[in-house]
């Protein structure tokens, strides 16, 4: 089952905040107005432990009151300046790997409402090459990683496993033919809009399904994995709107691939 974290996030500031906020109009006055009433009838018999009984807070209030700052904080940091992500599947390497802990900036392609994801401020739009976290079309509560390769007004093609923007097929540099547990492959570093990055292509056919020509419409993006031949993206199921844009990716702080080894650095580095 998908956990909808953000909106979950939301709802714990708003209860907590709620029942500080009903605390100080309502139930503080209360306590005071106890506690006033206890000392002025009480005379010689004045108990001070009971008077601090009596303007305890409850234990729900108190924790409310103590967690509220701190997920008011998490709120604005995650939904506006910088988001963790943990890397779920081979799609983006070599550029990302199986378990790397990456910073995802919120700002740099606008502010936008936490849960809605509505744009209330307009900073940046997404430009080719860059590496994007966006909001899968057919199921919003997931979370996919690719790479921007079409912007509006773009016309994509790709075939034989060469890509094309706008009729010039993008530049490959071949740097080294590999093989691992999947079989041989080749690396190869291409150049898009001036940013150099590596990809990954098979050795073996491509998937006729993975082949197409696509017109990129406004407000719509053509995203790709970097690990070219086992990646879900935007060949197989369309164009990420602009609502979807969740942010962009730009720095790994630390790699975890399971539970069962221990946590390294050694992929830390800005997101190329």
């Amino acid at each position: 089952m998908d956990i909808n974290f953000p909106l979950l996030l939301v709802l714990a500031v708003l209860i907590t905040g709620l029942i500080a906020l009903f605390d100080r109009l309502v139930l503080k006055p209360k306590r005071r107005a106890a506690v006033a009433t206890y000392k002025s009838g009480a005379g010689q018999s004045f108990d001070q432990g009971a008077a601090d009984s009596l303007e305890r807070e409850l234990g729900i209030v108190e924790t409310a009151k103590s967690v509220f700052p701190v997920l008011a904080l998490v709120l604005v940091l995650r939904s506006f300046l910088f988001e963790p992500f943990q890397i779920p599947s081979g799609s983006m390497i070599p550029t990302l790997q199986i378990g790397d802990f990456i910073l995802v900036n919120k700002y740099d392609y606008g502010l936008r409402l936490p849960v809605l994801g509505t744009k209330v401020v307009s900073v940046n739009d997404p430009k080719p090459g860059d590496v994007m976290v966006f909001k899968e079309p057919r199921n919003p509560n997931i979370n996919f990683i690719k790479r921007v390769i079409g912007v509006p007004g773009d016309r994509i093609s790709y075939k034989n496993k060469q890509l094309v923007i706008n009729g010039e097929p993008v530049k490959e540099e071949f740097t080294a033919q590999l093989r691992d547990s999947s079989g041989s492959y080749k690396l190869f570093n291409e150049t898009i809009d001036g940013k150099v990055h590596t990809i990954r292509k098979d050795n073996g056919l491509l998937r006729r399904d993975a082949e197409g020509s696509w017109m990129i419409p406004e407000g719509y993006y053509f995203m790709m994995g970097d690990n070219r031949d086992h990646s879900n993206d935007s060949r197989y199921w369309g164009l990420v709107p602009e609502k979807n844009i969740v942010g962009k990716a730009v720095y790994i702080w630390m790699h975890w691939p399971s539970w069962k080894q221990i946590p390294n650095f050694k992929n830390n580095g800005t997101i190329e």
